[in-house]
């Protein structure tokens, strides 16, 4: 489950509200479970929140209610999703986040109107097919699973445009990552990648990618195609070297790179036009490039615990015009 933890308003922020958790159901949780049981499940709701109710088995009646649009059993004992969730046709959210699920049914892909699917902090080690016939989902979160690899049919999502794979067992990302072309945010931090495919580049919508700690040794070129790239976020992973092509990124305003292995940094960095925060520390730095004196909007650049034996003239002069350096 996602939380927000930022006042900032971001791009995943606004996204996350467009179709978020919280119901709007003024009955919920196990004062909602014991109308449920008692009325037999003849309820008229569109929206079912029973988060938290300490259920082992969701209640039979939840499958006779047809109409509802939500349903949220975050934070329950459930260690399967029976098949019967093929009659809630109308559903647009389903969150079964915080269980101990250890797989999904192929009824899954009758719910055709789904939007919004959290299977997070759950025990899945596969996932079947049949997710790929979600072809209205936006939002699909698999985080904190034992998940090493993805259905070939995921890349039929055109519409999903977040896409959250962290705190699992992924050694590689598929070529068929490119085909999600409404992706505008991937989150891939805590997995043991050691590199990108170059289908990456085809996610010309994508605006923010998170890859932070996994074992990563090289960018392929492919990512200075991502030309919608807001945030790019890479600390605490193996990097040697950047590409080129990185240069190329027009849009990019956070690049975060601390806790990498970098000895050089290309000089096509200086034409990141947008770049607001650059994060360089813990690297193994021994000189900048001089196109970074170029970067017109930088307001903060982190220098510390590298092997820079001496600093640049140029510094001086972002910090005049109000770049914060530390150093």
């Amino acid at each position: 489950m996602q939380t927000l933890g930022s006042k900032v308003v971001s791009w995943s922020v606004a996204l996350e509200h467009m179709v978020n958790h919280q119901h709007t159901s003024a009955i919920r949780g196990q004062r909602l479970l014991d109308l449920l049981i008692s009325s037999g499940g003849c309820l008229a709701l569109d929206d079912i929140n029973l988060d938290n109710c300490g259920l082992a088995d969701i209640p039979d009646a939840i499958f006779g209610l047809t109409n509802i649009r939500a349903l949220s059993l975050y934070n329950n004992h459930l260690t399967a999703l029976s098949n019967d969730v093929r009659h809630l046709w109308q559903l647009t959210t389903l969150n079964v986040a915080g269980n101990q699920l250890t797989a999904i049914p192929d009824a899954i892909g009758a719910l055709a109107q789904l939007r919004m699917l959290d299977l997070g902090h759950n025990r899945l080690a596969s996932l079947p097919m049949a997710l790929g016939d979600l072809r209205e989902l936006r939002f699909l979160y698999l985080s904190n699973n034992r998940l090493t690899a993805l259905p070939e049919s995921l890349g039929q999502l055109d519409q999903l445009r977040y896409l959250n794979l962290t705190d699992n067992q992924f050694a590689s990302l598929p070529d068929w990552i490119g085909d999600l072309s409404s992706l505008v945010e991937l989150r891939l931090y805590n997995n043991h990648l050691t590199a990108l495919p170059d289908a990456i580049g085809r996610l010309t919508r994508l605006r923010e990618l998170h890859a932070m700690d996994n074992a990563l040794t090289v960018l392929p070129d492919a990512i200075g195609k991502t030309a919608s790239l807001r945030k790019l976020m890479l600390q605490n992973n193996a990097l040697a070297a950047l590409p080129r092509s990185i240069g190329d990124l027009a849009h990019l305003t956070d690049l975060d790179l601390r806790f990498n292995k970098l000895t050089v940094l290309p000089e096509s960095i200086g034409r990141l036009s947008n770049l607001r925060f650059l994060d360089l520390r813990a690297n193994r730095l021994t000189m900048l490039p001089a196109s970074m004196a170029e970067l017109p909007g930088l307001e903060k650049l982190d220098l510390r615990w590298n092997q820079l034996s001496s600093y640049p003239a140029w510094l001086e002069r972002l910090e005049k015009r109000g770049c914060v350096i530390y150093a």
